[in-house]
């Protein structure tokens, strides 16, 4: 009988970030380059994606890989050294995304379809990428660190993001998790968070949350608002709690 896996770092954000890049991928590749406001919309969904990623890399470098290191040396070499090629892939997708927005009409087709191209080609090598952090880094954290010691990275690491940072992880890692894992994320948020920043949470996720997954989110972790819309006094608070 296989064992129970030990708690994984990378998991829940990698489902968000691999949902993000499907999602802004898809949304890239049917772009009307005739559409100078549908160019517009994509461009920021593009540094959207290119914030997220950035900010993800700088999390696992500062304080993900130190910890791997201490205790077995080498074991996030190719990580990071995958995570330098990425670095400059995002800003070669930048600049593919500002000559697109800068580009006369008769340039703006093979414009967007070269920004499609350097974003698919980005996708695939982060999907492998993140396969091998899930499965074999992951292996080396918990053969080198106990659970409790995994949890207080995975707090430091959460404590670490910037409270824009952490809104925008939230509305793609929520709506692709489990109804379990969803549970477990935001039950430990409602039981450790101020009000305002789960009432926060919950109105930035919930649009992107079917009627079913609502239902099971608020009978796992307790009565949500019956519609799925926050009240006056809720919504107030969750724009401050955003703002903060």
């Amino acid at each position: 009988m296989a064992g129970i896996e030990r708690f994984n770092i990378y998991t829940q954000i990698h489902k968000g970030l691999r949902a993000c890049m499907c999602e802004v991928l898809v949304r890239v590749g049917r772009v009307d380059p005739t559409d100078r406001m549908e160019i517009e919309v994509v461009a920021k969904e593009v540094r959207g994606l290119i914030d997220f990623a950035r900010d993800h890399l700088q999390h696992e470098e500062e304080l993900i890989h130190p910890v791997l290191e201490a205790r077995r040396a080498g074991s996030s070499r190719e990580s990071h050294s995958e995570h330098g090629q990425h670095l400059e892939t995002l800003d070669l997708i930048e600049s593919s995304l500002r000559i697109l927005e800068r580009s006369p009409s008769e340039e703006r087709p093979a414009a967007a379809l070269r920004l499609y191209r350097q974003l698919a080609l980005f996708v695939a090598e982060n999907f492998e990428h993140m396969q091998i952090e899930e499965t074999e880094n992951h292996a080396a954290l918990v053969s080198c660190y106990s659970e409790e010691e995994v949890f207080d990275l995975h707090a430091r690491v959460v404590a670490a993001v910037k409270p824009s940072a952490m809104a925008v992880a939230m509305r793609w890692m929520i709506p692709a998790s489990s109804a379990p894992e969803r549970a477990a994320i935001l039950g430990g948020m409602q039981k450790s968070a101020p009000g305002p920043v789960f009432a926060g949470i919950l109105g930035l996720v919930r649009p992107y949350l079917e009627p079913r997954d609502w239902g099971k989110l608020s009978a796992a972790i307790g009565a949500l608002p019956q519609d799925g819309i926050l009240g006056p006094e809720l919504a107030a608070q969750q724009r401050d709690a955003l703002a903060a």
